[in-house]
């Protein structure tokens, strides 16, 4: 079965329509290019102009969905119609089926049509001009110009718009698309950050209220039962110290209140400390000179979370801090006891190893945490920027 050509485009129907009624109507009128006495006219019956007419104003309706197969049939009725008596409706309609092919054909072709049609109206031109000896030849040429290269050309030039606006509305789709993504990207990163931060900020204070209260509980000791309640009430504070923090960077309220600072390393002996009041016996061992901020804050965070894991799951025993720079890293050592623990334990969701991770992987560093022998070492080490710190 012979595939069925597309559906007409409802324009191509009404220029078909119109066309044919222009011609039909200058046909009635009497109205023609040429008269029976040229010698050109080798079919001179009155109704024969119709012919080329009707072909040519079916071709309109191929003009956008077989635009080829339109100026190949169109090209044999204008031939047709050069040896009728003629009708000017029939040329004009040629022009548009020319237009048409360059506009909407494929693109191999529409780039040959003007350079034939070009091509085309110089021999139309200069032929006739040699063979005749007579500068009235030159008019062929003319003719040929108006009736094929100016459409071809014009469709050429439209169709080179049409595909730069094109290509320029693709490009910003494009850019859209990408901006899109950046966007989202950043609000993921940004959103792993603050989970980050809010983990690191208030998992510590949270794990040592939840092992103190559940001490108290499990004792009926009143000198014990108020030591845990101080110890909960200093990480409620600090915890809500914390957290007034990370609110501000979220708000991000302006000039009008002075920046928090962030955590250093100058703190933590402050955060050994902490951890000491909440039950454990750490060691802090540093030698270091000043690193750039943000290696400051992530080895920060890495200590703090790795003393909140072994407050939360270590057996009792001596828990050892070590930082030490040395050939343009800072290593980060946490070694805690591990084996089976006996006493209130604090559950865990595994964000804190994740989240020191990243921390390493965003300043290019690596980072190890698991059992070495009898310990559970957590090991960091975060390249160091030369120079003056960020």
């Amino acid at each position: 079965m012979a595939p069925r050509l597309p559906r007409p485009h409802p324009h191509d129907v009404h220029i078909a329509v119109g066309g044919l009624l222009g011609g039909l109507l200058m046909w009635g009128l009497g109205l023609s290019p040429r008269d029976a006495s040229d010698d050109l006219v080798l079919w001179p019956a009155y109704w024969a102009v119709l012919v080329p007419l009707v072909v040519m104003a079916g071709c309109e309706l191929l003009r956008r969905t077989r635009p080829r197969l339109g100026l190949v049939i169109g090209t044999a009725a204008l031939v047709a119609d050069t040896v009728t008596l003629g009708s000017v409706v029939t040329v004009v309609l040629f022009t548009d089926l020319m237009y048409a092919a360059v506009l909407y054909g494929s693109p191999a072709p529409a780039r040959r049509l003007p350079w034939l049609t070009g091509l085309l109206t110089m021999i139309g031109g200069v032929v006739p001009a040699a063979l005749w000896r007579d500068p009235q030849g030159l008019l062929i040429g003319v003719g040929v110009g108006v009736v094929a290269l100016a459409p071809a050309a014009t469709g050429w030039v439209v169709r080179n718009h049409r595909d730069a606006a094109e290509a320029a509305r693709l490009r910003a789709e494009q850019t859209a698309l990408l901006a899109e993504m950046d966007r989202a990207q950043a609000v993921t990163a940004e959103r792993a950050r603050m989970a980050r931060e809010l983990h690191d900020m208030v998992a510590n204070h949270l794990s040592a209220i939840a092992i103190h209260s559940t001490a108290a509980l499990s004792l009926d000791e009143p000198k014990t039962s108020r030591d845990a309640l101080s110890v909960i009430r200093e990480n409620s504070v600090e915890g809500l110290a914390e957290m007034r923090r990370l609110i501000g960077i979220l708000r991000d309220s302006g000039g009008d209140a002075a920046p928090v600072a962030a955590p250093t390393l100058d703190g933590l002996g402050a955060l050994v400390d902490g951890a000491r009041a909440n039950g454990l016996d750490v060691t802090l061992d540093t030698d270091y000179r000043q690193v750039p901020a943000p290696v400051e804050l992530a080895a920060y965070r890495i200590v703090q979370e790795s003393l909140t894991n072994a407050l939360k799951h270590a057996r009792p025993g001596r828990v050892t801090v070590t930082l030490a720079r040395r050939d343009g890293v800072l290593d980060v050592r946490v070694d805690s006891p591990y084996g089976h623990r006996d006493g209130p334990r604090a559950p865990g969701s595994g964000a804190g190893l994740v989240g020191m991770r990243e921390r390493a992987a965003l300043l290019g560093g690596t980072f190890d945490a698991g059992p070495d022998g009898g310990h559970w070492a957590v090991r960091a080490t975060l390249p160091v920027t030369e120079g003056d710190p960020a």
